[in-house]
């Protein structure tokens, strides 16, 4: 049985100013500021296209502006989408492949065709297998959204980097967000409430697991959409069927507990995974990527992608 497509991702009543619906006759007014339309296959692994939307007006949906720039096709009265330049959904030797798409980073709760787009969103639409991770609720793929809150006017959000553990590599992740453009507050791990902010947690695994939403990431991608199984002794990388396929000592990544914002987490099996992960906060190494790892000083995106034979 295929999902029922999870389309527009919304910070609930939090983030109603970035994500709405509606769709309307004529025009109407503009929002100010360029959209961005990415699509790719296989966890983001291969880029297909990529377009800008200049201030889009007030009926500017999803669906709209990806069939503007992209050949696609629906069904079920256009509000599913089944194919995007020959891309299909299928079902093969019992995995399941179906696209999925984000607005800023967050996977979405409506339809394309009911949500808004506005100047300053980032939408990406990825094609993947879902057979292990039917949900992944939040990607790191648009750095810095969420942070930013390019699209959300006065309607923003606090951002908060919560520390447990050493100062400097919650320091650096305030610098990280800063030369993104977002302004943040660094708080003590404990001090912080779930659900009030858009959370950036920085610190060892054994000292943040026991936070409710970063624990989902701990459970494997069935629970959080994160392709590692965190333990004491390590972070165990997965390919997308679920199975090993390497260790690290970082990772930057980022999950939902129901319906509420986003939160991400740089951490790592000491205090240097901790600053290798939160080196690896930047556009060029997050782009287009669901969660990545950090060993010995590389990048490893996650999951692991079996390269073809």
């Amino acid at each position: 049985m295929r999902p029922v497509r999870m389309l527009a991702p919304a910070l609930a009543a939090l983030m109603a100013a970035v994500l709405g619906a509606g769709c309307g006759l004529g025009a109407g007014d503009e929002s100010e500021g360029e959209a961005t339309l990415t699509v790719t296959r296989d966890y983001g692994s291969e880029e297909l296209l990529e377009a800008t939307s200049s201030n889009p007006p007030e009926t500017e949906t999803v669906m709209r502006m990806l069939d503007r720039e992209a050949d696609i096709e629906t069904r079920y009265g256009g509000g599913f989408v089944q194919s995007i330049e020959g891309v299909a959904g299928s079902s093969e030797g019992g995995r399941t492949y179906d696209w999925f798409f984000y607005v800023n980073g967050i996977e979405s709760a409506i339809g394309a065709a009911e949500t808004e787009v506005r100047g300053g969103d980032r939408i990406w639409w990825d094609h993947r297998d879902w057979t292990e991770a039917m949900r992944a609720p939040a990607v790191v793929g648009s750095w810095p959204e969420p942070f930013r809150q390019a699209s959300s006017g006065s309607e923003r959000v606090s951002v908060r980097v919560v520390c447990a553990g050493s100062e400097e590599p919650c320091r650096g992740a305030e610098d990280a967000l800063a030369d993104a453009g977002v302004s943040s507050t660094v708080v003590e791990f404990g001090d912080d409430v779930a659900g009030k902010s858009l959370r950036l947690i920085v610190g060892e695994w054994s000292a943040i697991e026991g936070d409710e939403t970063a624990a989902l990431v701990g459970r494997g991608p069935e629970a959080s959409g994160v392709f590692i199984r965190a333990d004491a002794g390590g972070f165990e990388l997965l390919d997308e069927r679920g199975r090993p396929a390497g260790v690290a000592d970082g990772v930057v990544a980022a999950t939902r507990n129901g319906e509420g914002p986003p939160t991400w987490i740089a951490t790592g099996t000491s205090e240097d995974g901790v600053l290798a992960a939160v080196e690896l906060l930047d556009e060029e190494t997050l782009r287009n990527r669901y969660a990545v790892a950090a060993s010995e000083k590389s990048a490893t995106p996650l999951p692991v992608i079996e390269e073809a034979p």
